[in-house]
């Protein structure tokens, strides 16, 4: 019987969150898309997996079965799959990796030209994810090593070296009343509608709406957005503001966005993350070794 892996991830989704609704979220699908592929596993399986009723899922005797084994086969398959990627990679000499928009800015091309001087011969394969995927694919270990903004989600089971810090400023509508200040306090721009990434990244989106420094005050959310065109055209089009980098008002100047610096909200840090098994990997250290020496700090020594 083959099953698609896609199923299982669906189902654990559902026995975790305990309601369709919750998994939905989480997995960023529609509910009936969701409920199709429950109803496609119970079918191929033949048997009942869940039990429903309006207080949501409860797994059945058969599902329970399921659900301890299913975490472990996908972890492994996981695994397998990322190995092989990784393989594919070092034979080729590639290094792949992960970077958001507004990232490392201008230390990037300097860090690649660094590591190509190091690693003659290899070539560093630059993957930009969108804001929905803050760790640029760290967390499914589709890159090597990644080029974040911190905190991102899951930051936690990574090796993460802090590159630098810079302030957080805000980006307006170029005719709202605050962009004539030179300095805007955050209390302010508490009622404002703001423009956010997609709910998923959790910790990361709260980080940009600066909600642990609002003191309990509600966001307003007026757009969602996940790319650095869109999130403009939604600021310039008054749909909201936005907390960004210093450094954004050099890489995302256009007409009709004004940035200022914003007083009461902590500064950003750019780091460059790897998985704790490429602890011993000689390319990846010495890109951390580049990273960190371009952005003016000493890195361990290369690898050869």
């Amino acid at each position: 019987m083959d099953v698609d892996t896609r199923l299982l991830r669906c189902f654990v989704a559902v026995a975790e969150e305990g309601s369709v609704t919750g998994a939905a979220a989480r997995l960023f699908v529609s509910q009936p898309a969701l409920t199709k592929q429950i109803k496609q596993l119970e079918t191929l399986l033949g048997v009942r997996l869940f039990t429903r009723s309006r207080a949501g899922m409860a797994l059945t005797e058969a599902g329970r079965t399921l659900a301890a084994g299913v975490p472990a086969l996908l972890a492994d398959w996981e695994r397998m799959f990322r190995d092989t990627k990784t393989t594919a990679g070092r034979s080729a000499r590639v290094l792949r990796i992960g970077t958001l928009a507004s990232a490392a800015n201008e230390d990037t091309p300097r860090i690649i030209a660094a590591f190509s001087r190091l690693r003659p011969g290899w070539k560093a394969d630059m993957r930009q994810a969108s804001w929905g995927n803050p760790s640029a694919g760290l967390t499914e270990r589709d890159v090597d090593v990644a080029l974040l903004r911190l905190p991102f989600p899951g930051q936690e089971s990574f090796r993460v070296e802090v590159l630098f810090t810079e302030a957080r400023w805000v980006a307006l509508p170029a005719g709202h009343p605050l962009a004539d200040r030179e300095r805007i306090a955050f209390r302010d721009l508490w009622d404002e509608p703001f423009v956010a990434a997609p709910p998923g990244p959790g910790r990361w989106r709260d980080y940009w709406l600066a909600t642990e420094e609002r003191r309990g005050h509600p966001v307003r959310i007026g757009a969602v957005t996940e790319q650095p065109d869109d999130w403009l055209g939604a600021i310039a089009n008054g749909y909201g503001i936005a907390l960004a980098p210093a450094s954004a008002a050099r890489f995302y100047a256009r007409p009709g966005v004004t940035y200022r610096p914003v007083t009461g909200v902590s500064p950003s840090q750019v780091g460059v993350a790897w998985a704790p098994p490429d602890d011993a990997d000689p390319v990846v250290r010495d890109f951390v070794r580049c990273c960190v020496g371009t952005c003016g700090r000493a890195g361990p020594e290369p690898d050869r």
